[in-house]
């Protein structure tokens, strides 16, 4: 389902892409109850680290990050601190390598690792819960989408459905748009974090791993070529991307799944924004505010919660109806 019109707006000076994209991260922080950690082991000798926000509630919210990002960035934090105060309990997950403590097999993650939210799910609905809800931000949104998508008709009739924001749901359109030279100083970003877990792996699997050369690396597809791809078993970037790109799967989605992407994106393609029946099938839903740039939707008047912790609120209650 479509449905175009949004009520987020937000005030003149933050009616940019970039600055939207940027301003959270330099100046929000979130206060918030602390999380109680977790390891969680996985099935290949690897692990998983969490932060739970339990408060004895019979409904659990299920948090994932962003590319480099991790659980207690304010994004999550923000929309932890907004579902706990509507009665949920949370379960924020770090992709493996992420949150500041190494995975310890030659892989790490990618858009779409399924199996790792599949084990963070099935660890939470074993907890007891009755009822289980799903959000994710930008890589976090398209592994959200994805594997709702691959649960299909089999989903646990406990998932009751998602939300996913500033979703990068066309790959290899995404990977494009941040090749740009507009965007460099994003990539820059990208690239020199992800350059000091890379040498961090080389030294630990100098047969698998070689990062001689990496500063040479300026783009994703230079990135996911090397690294990505053959580390997680995809021929190069466009087979990764073809496979991992939750665009062509939406429709196989079967509970409610809303993704937000806004227009002024800066890292989003133009396939990005769906609006075709055939392609969002019966369950997804789209919803394309003009502001909000990547993972900001910054509201300066929502009583210290973002417009899009608004949202989500509003979709899980819904979820719950």
């Amino acid at each position: 389902m479509y449905d175009p019109v949004s009520d987020y707006r937000p005030p003149l000076w933050l009616r940019s892409g970039h600055v939207q994209s940027i301003w959270p991260s330099l100046f929000r922080s979130v206060e918030v109850q602390a999380p109680e950690p977790e390891v969680l082991p996985t099935d290949d000798s690897d692990e998983l680290h969490l932060d739970w926000y339990r408060q004895g509630s019979d409904r659990l919210a299920v948090l994932s990050h962003g590319l480099e990002g991790h659980s207690r960035r304010p994004y999550i934090q923000g929309l932890a601190r907004a579902l706990l105060r509507e009665g949920w309990d949370v379960l924020a997950w770090n992709f493996r390598s992420c949150g500041g403590v190494m995975n310890h097999q030659p892989r790490f993650y990618h858009s779409g690792a399924t199996g790792d939210l599949d084990c963070v799910v099935r660890h939470g609905l074993a907890q007891g819960y009755d009822t289980l809800g799903l959000a994710g931000f930008s890589m976090g949104g398209n592994l959200t989408l994805l594997y709702l998508a691959e649960q299909s008709e089999q989903i646990d009739s406990r998932i009751c459905g998602g939300i996913a924001f500033s979703v990068p749901c066309d790959l290899a359109g995404s990977a494009d748009t941040l090749a740009r030279p507009s965007r460099k100083i994003y990539m820059q970003r990208f690239l020199r974090d992800l350059k000091v877990k890379m040498e961090e792996k080389s030294r630990k699997f100098p047969d698998l791993i070689d990062t001689a050369g990496f500063d040479n690396i300026q783009t994703f597809h230079e990135f996911d070529d090397r690294f990505t791809a053959p580390l997680h078993g995809f021929s190069d970037a466009q087979d990764y991307w073809a496979n991992c790109s939750a665009l062509g799967r939406l429709k196989d989605i079967r509970v409610p799944a809303l993704m937000v992407n806004a227009q002024d994106d800066p890292f989003l393609s133009a396939r990005c924004f769906p609006s075709d029946p055939s392609v969002l099938g019966a369950h997804a839903r789209v919803e394309f505010p003009k502001w909000g740039g990547h993972v900001g939707f910054v509201d300066q008047a929502g009583g210290g919660y973002y417009w899009s912790e608004r949202r989500a609120v509003r979709h899980f209650a819904s979820l719950l109806r």
